[in-house]
């Protein structure tokens, strides 16, 4: 199925934000308190000429994008663009051509598309400051098959989820990521 295919499969922002229930709280909170910076709306107005659409592989249960889908939502309405989300779990076709290291289905990832439905630019799972914490969280876990691994990881969850709520330079870093991949790749 080509890229414009799964656009038109996906559910609105709206949609997705009515059916969420894991992080749907979290989410809404990083949507109402986050904003684009004033002196980047040249940019995103430039963007909003190319009439990029965006797919956004996701699924509610995932922090990672709790965090990034409010940002990605607001550079989209600054930006006129059209955002459709497509769950992981149920679209696995898409997903696996879009693996982050050839093997993992991380998500968030975000396909930024033109009008034709040709793929432009691709983010995720996450700004490399994210990944940085994720990575530090990690190494501070037992390995897999140890007794503790469960509780340990659920802890780590715990706390990465509060930094992502809590932490307003991580929304910004997320945001500078996604505007930098979008200059790079769609404006110069």
């Amino acid at each position: 199925m080509n890229l414009q295919k799964w656009f038109e499969k996906g559910m609105t922002s709206k949609e997705y934000l009515e059916y969420m229930n894991v992080h749907k709280e979290n989410t809404q909170l990083i949507l109402e308190q986050f904003t684009v910076p004033p002196e980047d709306m040249d940019v995103l107005n430039a963007l909003g000429n190319k009439n990029l659409r965006v797919l956004a592989i996701t699924e509610d249960w995932c922090g990672d994008a709790m965090l990034n889908i409010p940002i990605l939502l607001k550079i989209a309405e600054n930006s006129n663009m059209d955002v459709r989300m497509i769950l992981r779990d149920e679209n696995l076709e898409l997903m696996d051509q879009y693996l982050t290291n050839g093997t993992s289905r991380a998500i968030p990832i975000f396909i930024f598309i033109d009008e034709n439905g040709e793929e432009k630019t691709v983010w995720g799972p996450r700004a490399p400051m994210v990944k940085k914490i994720v990575d530090d969280e990690r190494a501070k876990i037992p390995p897999r098959d140890h007794e503790l691994f469960p509780e340990k990881q659920k802890e780590m969850i715990q706390r990465l989820t509060s930094q992502y709520i809590e932490n307003k330079d991580i929304w910004q870093e997320v945001y500078e990521s996604l505007k930098t991949s979008l200059v790079q790749d769609v404006l110069m």
